[in-house]
């Protein structure tokens, strides 16, 4: 028996060590993620999205945790996909625009197709991205898309016509300065930052923008009427993705949470978006802002004057082996569906 004493003492030993030492353990296999969003911390968007993330922990008990880098201090936002493929961060969120010519199929959603609403453009953008899959982002996991509100006219002195936007210079960027273009008008390009300044001093006479900038941007003060020309309204498409190798590392558990979580999450962000237009239409109106409807002529007027923008997309997509036809045609039933 005495023999047997310092073996058994050494074995209850060991297991209070084990059991002393299982939570560290259990600490260990904690999965740390980071997320990069070029959205401001405040931003509506992006509190979206860290709810999302809290969303996560909660689902997972705490075995996975996720920082968020917003206002694009991890990864800036042209560089926030390239950065979720090579790892700089596990999860990022930002715009398809922000590198044209990368997401050719995606850049489909951009059109002036008529988005009514910002749910409308974010469901339809989630169909689209579900119904064709396309290999330009075979190098990460897609959680989800969602897309602003339309695009309209803000400008300095009432718009309600073609005749009345001829020559003016318009701030806009990308797909919109054709839109402003096509539409006869001046594209001058700029940051959203320096559009409040540029009015305000009249370097341009209006700009182009879901009505949300106007109070998230404070540009209800230096413009004061919209022209709501939702029928050649053009969205924004924005991703959410996660690099590919750290997606295959989770186990099936956790990616279902994954799943379900980043499904419920379109609605969220679709309806933030809303949320957000609603709260710059009231801002603006506050300030005595007036805003203008197209007559049924003017609208059909608009809707001709884009739709060469819609149709060399389509040539230029066929270029490249790609059909556009198909991808339009798409997304204008899926929005004629939601209206």
């Amino acid at each position: 028996m005495r023999l047997l004493r310092p073996f058994v003492l050494s074995l209850v030993a060991f297991v209070a060590a084990t059991i002393v030492l299982s939570p560290a353990v259990g600490a260990a296999k904690s999965i740390h993620l980071t997320y990069s969003i070029f959205f401001p911390p405040t931003h509506g968007q992006c509190l979206a999205g860290i709810e999302w993330a809290k969303e996560i922990e909660q689902l997972t008990d705490g075995k996975v945790k996720i920082t968020v880098f917003p206002g694009g201090t991890l990864t800036k936002a042209n560089q926030c996909y390239d950065g979720v493929v090579k790892g700089i961060s596990d999860i990022g969120m930002s715009c398809f625009a922000y590198t044209r010519g990368r997401f050719p199929v995606m850049e489909a959603l951009d059109l002036p197709l008529g988005y009514p609403n910002g749910l409308a453009a974010t469901r339809a953008a989630n169909t689209f991205y579900e119904t064709f899959t396309p290999v330009e982002l075979s190098d990460v996991k897609v959680l989800y898309l969602h897309a602003h509100g339309p695009g309209l006219l803000h400008t300095q002195k009432p718009v309600s016509s073609l005749a009345e936007l001829q020559n003016m210079k318009i701030r806009s960027t990308g797909l919109s300065a054709k839109v402003v273009e096509a539409l006869g008008a001046v594209p001058v390009a700029m940051p959203q930052g320096d559009t409040y300044e540029s009015l305000q001093k009249g370097v341009v006479e209006g700009t182009f923008g879901p009505i949300e900038v106007l109070k998230g941007w404070r540009q209800a003060e230096v413009v004061k009427y919209t022209t709501d020309c939702n029928s050649v309204g053009y969205t924004t498409a924005m991703f959410v993705v996660m690099n590919k190798a750290k997606w295959h590392s989770l186990s099936p558990a956790i990616q279902s949470v994954f799943e379900t979580t980043s499904h419920r999450w379109i609605d969220v962000h679709g309806q933030r978006w809303d949320q957000g237009d609603e709260e710059g239409r009231v801002y603006a109106t506050s300030l005595g802002n007036e805003i203008l409807q197209l007559g049924s002529d003017e609208t059909i007027r608009w809707k001709a004057k884009v739709r060469p923008i819609i149709d060399a997309y389509i040539s230029g997509a066929a270029a490249k082996g790609l059909d556009g036809k198909a991808y339009v045609d798409m997304l204008s039933g899926t929005i004629d569906g939601q209206q």
